[in-house]
């Protein structure tokens, strides 16, 4: 299973063509076929960083798959629509990523993903993209999953959890930067987030044990974007 990110920066004035043209054409045009479905759909949250970027997340079945699709986007049924996007934003930054080994999120079984817009209530998503030391990324990926995922399992486990994690991935060879892996994180507090930015983070969660005070030894830097659904999002 491949999994198609896309950060679209959009012309602020053509956000909802932009977002209808997701909505009812890219949307029902993948259930045509057993190769793609668009999972999901979701702003930049204002005040958090760039305006009007737009995050896309379309799960594909293999590398079969993507081609078929790629061909479609370059000379196919979808030629069109892609040059019609193109004129509704002002650039587009995409990667192929695949599931860690430790990541909840291994497979989708595309035949279950709404392929019809339906409303429902917004989610919140706090989506880290970090990038390893060099020659780190393979004890980064191992030691992730064993130290980082334990402590998010704890948290949950003791009520304590802001963030439920609902995958992790890694950029696909030959697909975007090699050193980076993508935490998707539901944020299941939201009120949580406030003491977050009001205060200095807590002595005790940077003490040596802590995958904050560890995972220096594999990186330093990180961006954390926060993400809302839309309300007609397949996935929320």
């Amino acid at each position: 299973m491949l999994f198609l990110h896309e950060v679209h920066e959009v012309i602020g004035r053509l956000e909802d063509e932009f977002e209808a043209a997701f909505r009812d054409e890219w949307l029902p045009t993948l259930a045509a076929t057993d190769d793609a479905r668009l999972l999901y759909f979701l702003h930049h949250a204002h005040g958090t960083g760039v305006s009007y970027n737009v995050v896309t997340i379309t799960a594909i079945r293999d590398g079969a798959a993507w081609e078929r699709l790629a061909r479609r986007i370059h000379e196919g049924d979808l030629a069109k629509w892609a040059q019609r996007i193109d004129g509704l934003r002002h650039d587009v930054t995409a990667k192929i990523l695949i599931p860690l080994p430790w990541s909840p999120l291994q497979d989708v079984d595309l035949d279950s993903v709404p392929t019809a817009p339906a409303s429902a209530d917004l989610s919140l998503f706090m989506e880290d993209t970090v990038w390893p030391y060099e020659g780190g990324l393979e004890a980064y990926v191992e030691r992730s999953g064993v130290h980082y995922a334990r402590e998010m399992e704890q948290a949950k486990e003791g009520g304590r959890a802001i963030l439920s994690v609902d995958a992790s991935f890694r950029t696909a060879f030959g697909s975007h930067r090699r050193r980076e892996i993508v935490l998707w994180q539901k944020i299941i507090r939201p009120e949580a987030l406030r003491p977050l930015l009001e205060r200095e983070v807590p002595a005790e969660y940077k003490r040596p044990g802590t995958w904050m005070h560890d995972a220096l030894e594999l990186r330093d830097r990180w961006q954390s974007r926060l993400l809302r659904t839309a309300s007609w999002s397949p996935w929320r």
